[in-house]
């Protein structure tokens, strides 16, 4: 149960940083998802860093790791929310923004997270 609740408080913390970032970020005027790419990103990057002190000679307990990488990553990032942006620019016939931003999302989250993960390797 403990463990449950790490998980809710990071993941309560981790949706309300998403929540700002959008605030801040997001581009209502021609709908370009700034906000949720850079949150998605950081994420990534954060929960490279995260995985990597865990492995790292075990510098964070099993608990750390849930309330920081499974609660606060898991609700700092946001798949739905990439997703369904991606169907308002299909659905709006705007594939070079589609394909720009679904490719780009995937290629340097994935590529944040080998990022993370070499920082604390060094």
């Amino acid at each position: 149960m403990k463990q449950a609740i790490l998980v809710f408080v990071g993941g309560g913390f981790g949706s309300v940083a998403r929540y700002l970032v959008s605030k801040i970020f997001n581009n209502t005027s021609n709908g370009i998802p700034y906000g949720t790419f850079l949150a998605n990103i950081l994420g990534s990057l954060f929960i490279g860093i995260i995985l990597g002190m865990a492995l790292k000679n075990e510098s964070l307990s099993t608990n750390q790791t849930l309330l920081l990488a499974t609660g606060f990553c898991g609700g700092f990032t946001t798949f739905s929310t990439f997703a369904y942006e991606n169907h308002v620019f299909l659905k709006n016939g705007d594939f070079v923004s589609f394909a720009l931003y679904a490719i780009a999302s995937f290629t340097i989250a994935l590529l944040a997270v080998f990022f993370g993960m070499y920082l604390i390797s060094e």
